[in-house]
């Protein structure tokens, strides 16, 4: 694995978790990937909570067009939050669950409503909405093992194409050992900017040797649901020395 100040190969996928310094490939082996740093974490073959998390994220298919399968791509049902106020603390009634070794945050009044083993999805038109789905996404469509159909589904994005292109061929090349390894979670966050169209949102990610990395985030209000913006030109991540003009928030 290449050390984090190291640039990716030119052929290597590129995202806003797939920088320098935040997220390396170790030759996208089942996709072994790392966030925020030299930290890597892998889905487990169902992509469900291993019992170590403090509770599971809310699994309300009933919330969706019932005709839709699990994690499809049916309509979604206007969900109980309806608070359009930035948070200016961690928001109440957030449960978090293990996505492979990655805490994400789930909630019955803002999201996910509909979650697959792979796809989490249908999210409120809020700012909590919306802070909750750029926590799943961005975890969910490097670790799940239908990364495609989470990349598919739920991105959107100049970037996008070129990245399920360069991941697909990677993977075809790359050796089929999955080893894992430490992984970071989730901190804090920092709204950017936020409208019922478009939130801008910072994430403070944290490893076991106690750095932190922040990355600026993107969602996108289309066809209605939150999608993660998967832009051409991913920005660095920043080092962080404290959670000092961050909300802390975290599962572990």
């Amino acid at each position: 694995m290449p050390d984090p100040g190291t640039p990716t190969a030119a052929d290597e996928p590129r995202s806003p978790w797939l920088r320098t310094g935040f997220v390396l490939a170790a030759a996208f082996v089942g996709f072994v990937a790392v966030i925020a740093g030299a930290v890597v974490f892998t889905s487990d073959a169902s992509g469900q909570d291993d019992g170590s998390a403090a509770s599971r994220p809310p699994v309300d298919r009933a919330a969706a067009d019932p005709s839709s399968p699990p994690g499809g791509d049916g309509a979604c049902a206007e969900l109980a939050d309806t608070r359009q106020d930035i948070p200016a603390a961690a928001p109440k009634g957030v449960t978090w669950a293990l996505f492979g070794a990655v805490a994400v945050p789930a909630s019955k009044e803002a999201g996910p409503a509909v979650t697959g083993d792979d796809v989490a999805r249908c999210y409120a038109r809020t700012p909590v909405g919306a802070l909750l789905a750029t926590s799943q996404i961005s975890v969910r469509y490097l670790a799940a093992d239908d990364w495609r159909k989470v990349t598919e589904l739920q991105t959107v994005g100049a970037g996008r194409d070129a990245y399920i292109t360069g991941r697909t061929k990677a993977e075809k090349e790359a050796s089929t050992d999955r080893d894992g390894g430490a992984h970071g979670q989730i901190a804090g966050f920092r709204f950017v900017t936020y409208d019922k169209s478009t939130a801008v949102i910072e994430t403070v990610w944290r490893f076991p040797d106690g750095r932190m990395q922040s990355a600026t985030t993107t969602v996108l209000w289309r066809d209605g649901d939150w999608r993660l913006e998967y832009p051409a030109a991913p920005a660095a991540p920043t080092p962080v020395g404290s959670l000092a003009g961050y909300t802390t928030w975290g599962g572990v």
